[in-house]
């Protein structure tokens, strides 16, 4: 039993899971494009981007603070990395639930250069206490202290060098409206087609020193989820397949029988997607059911099936989400091979 697939593994084990896995880190790292020109997918957005980055540098002032929402894997941390990069200014990096206290916040702000960048991750997860110190900081470049307590307690101003701070949120609908509104651009990130990704696949390969053929790696964008991190995930452990059962070139052939052993079919779903799928059409006729009854069924926590397994079901059109509760759609019957009952649609 001990390597029987739950839905309990963490979602970071997942192959098609876009969150980062702690191993991972190194391997993005070398992927992640340095500048917006090799930055591949979310044209309309690179193209304001330059226009805001250039202005920014013609009036020698700081870029406006940088809201990127959306997926995860979809590269909102690479996009803060480039922006530091086109401004030619440094860039320091934290998350949300690393800032417990506002004297955490403090002392990044306070050790920042002027121009200097400072990118939150999940900044959606910021403790309200922070998130309130942060506001004068964001607007007047200045640090609220409070000095003493009781009667006797007194608020200081610091002033901070000018900076911009890019958040990067998965949950844009958990940013508070006070935090929301002082972020000057905001963009949200959008799936990426297969010919996007068949760029980024390729690109990937490249980088890896790994010979690609042009089929395989469009074989690898159709069953990314939209997503360059599921990608270039994909792309990785294809390679082992290719170097051991092949002569180390990636063709068309060792991609499809290689996905088949991964458990990826060919619309990106891995075994967890289809236990959730088949477990509302074979326990509950495809629905409607509630989450927390699907929860409790999965043993699972409906949280993560909310944030992890649905959206993409939902894309995808094999998920709908009623009044009454989880619908498994006609398409998710047919891609199964389950048959339809009469009646249900």
């Amino acid at each position: 039993m001990d390597n029987e697939k739950t839905l309990n593994d963490p979602p970071g084990k997942r192959l098609t899971s876009p969150d980062m896995a702690e191993d991972e880190q190194s391997l993005d790292l070398n992927l992640r494009p340095r500048n917006l020109d090799d930055f591949v997918g979310q044209e309309k957005l690179k193209e304001n981007l330059k226009i805001f980055i250039m202005a920014a540098k013609q009036r020698k002032e700081p870029l406006d603070h940088v809201l990127f929402c959306g997926p995860p894997g979809l590269g909102k941390t690479t996009l803060a990395h480039i922006i530091s990069s086109e401004l030619q200014v440094n860039i320091k990096s934290t998350s949300g639930p690393m800032l417990e206290r506002p004297g955490d916040l403090a002392a990044i702000l306070t050790n920042l250069s002027e121009m200097d960048i400072l990118f939150i991750d999940e900044i959606h997860r910021l403790p309200r206490i922070v998130e309130e110190v942060l506001y004068p900081a964001m607007e007047d470049y200045q640090l609220d202290i409070i000095i003493g307590q009781g009667p006797n307690a007194r608020t200081l101003k610091l002033n901070l060098p000018k900076f911009t701070l890019i958040g990067a949120t998965t949950r844009t609908g958990l940013l508070t409206s006070p935090l929301r509104d002082r972020f000057g651009v905001v963009n949200r990130l959008s799936f990426y087609a297969p010919e996007e990704l068949t760029l980024i696949v390729t690109r990937s390969a490249g980088i890896m020193n790994v010979a690609i053929e042009k089929n395989a790696a469009l074989e690898i964008a159709k069953r990314s989820r939209g997503t360059p991190r599921i990608a270039n995930r994909l792309l990785k452990r294809i390679r082992d397949f290719a170097q051991v059962l092949g002569d180390g070139k990636i063709a068309l052939d060792i991609t499809k029988s290689s996905l088949v052993s991964l458990e990826v079919d060919d619309m990106g779903l891995d075994d967890m997607d289809r236990r959730l799928l088949l477990t509302l059409i074979e326990k509950f006729n495809g629905g409607p059911a509630g989450i927390e009854t699907i929860a409790a069924s999965l043993r699972e926590d409906k949280e993560t099936i909310e944030d992890v397994y649905e959206p993409y079901l939902l894309q995808e059109g094999l998920l709908e989400r009623t009044p009454r509760g989880r619908l498994a759609t006609r398409n998710a019957f047919v891609h199964l091979g389950k048959k339809v009952p009469q009646g249900l649609f």
